[in-house]
């Protein structure tokens, strides 16, 4: 069953991930298909703009539960891989060569946040919540943090990722997470307006500026490619230290880890 949808309509591509049941949480499946559908895009000099969305009531609840009971009994050496998938996925949306827009409307964890951090846009709607509650699973939000990192700077992530508390969408868009805050009503309509503006712009001025704002940045696609091994190592090392296991199977077994 396809997770990830993808639709095309006058140089736009929709990318919605349809999942509504779980919140379109992440899995394996949903993080290879939305790699590909992107590399697609990325090789279709037809699309102009894309527009990230989800389906249901939220925009992506993180990582899916029966993905995480896997990732608990994987090796270090597995994880590791399995965390360097999600890398590939998140510097493919980052570092894609069309302009990016995140519609959010709803609510969005851990890597569903980093989703929208690697948006070069990101609109939401009042209600939406966030989080990036890996901290309280014994994790860390690694293979996601240089892209959050860059969206809400360095003291707003110390805050969030060691408590990994919640924040609402005004927090979001103070931060700079969300560019928009927007009634639910008119979540579409100003989509469209950013599309639109997007594509009066020239496409090939348009890849230039992407590409020059990630040379200012000081971190250009292969910076990047070296900094996912780095990250991929420590969320895989954390997976099967004592204290993440520990973490996960509270949260597998709907119990209390024993720090609390």
């Amino acid at each position: 069953m396809q997770q990830v949808r993808t639709t095309l309509s006058g140089g736009t591509a929709t990318i919605t991930l349809a999942r509504p049941a779980v919140h379109n949480a992440f899995n394996a499946e949903v993080i290879a298909e939305l790699t590909q559908a992107l590399t697609t895009i990325a090789g279709d000099p037809e699309v102009r703009v894309v527009v990230l969305a989800g389906e249901g009531p939220s925009f992506s609840a993180g990582a899916d539960l029966e993905w995480m009971r896997a990732m608990a009994g994987y090796s270090e050496a597995e994880n590791r891989a399995d965390a360097l998938k999600l890398a590939e996925l998140m510097r493919t949306l980052a570092y894609l060569p069309r302009p990016t827009i995140a519609r959010v409307h709803g609510s969005a964890f851990g890597g569903g946040v980093g989703l929208i951090a690697c948006c070069d846009v990101a609109i939401g709607v009042p209600e939406a919540k966030f989080g990036l509650t890996e901290t309280r699973l014994g994790l860390v939000p690694a293979v996601i943090s240089p892209y959050v990192i860059s969206a809400i700077g360095p003291r707003h992530a110390r805050r969030w990722f060691q408590s990994g508390g919640l924040f609402d969408a005004a927090h979001a868009q103070a931060m700079g997470l969300l560019h928009e805050v927007v009634p639910a009503a008119q979540l579409d309509e100003v989509v469209e307006r950013e599309v639109a503006s997007f594509l009066k712009a020239g496409p090939t001025a348009t890849l230039i500026a992407n590409r020059l704002v990630a040379g200012i940045a000081a971190r250009d696609e292969n910076g990047q490619k070296n900094l996912d091994e780095q990250t991929a190592a420590l969320i895989a090392q954390l997976r099967v230290s004592l204290e993440g296991q520990e973490g996960l199977a509270a949260f597998l077994e709907k119990r209390t880890p024993n720090w609390l």
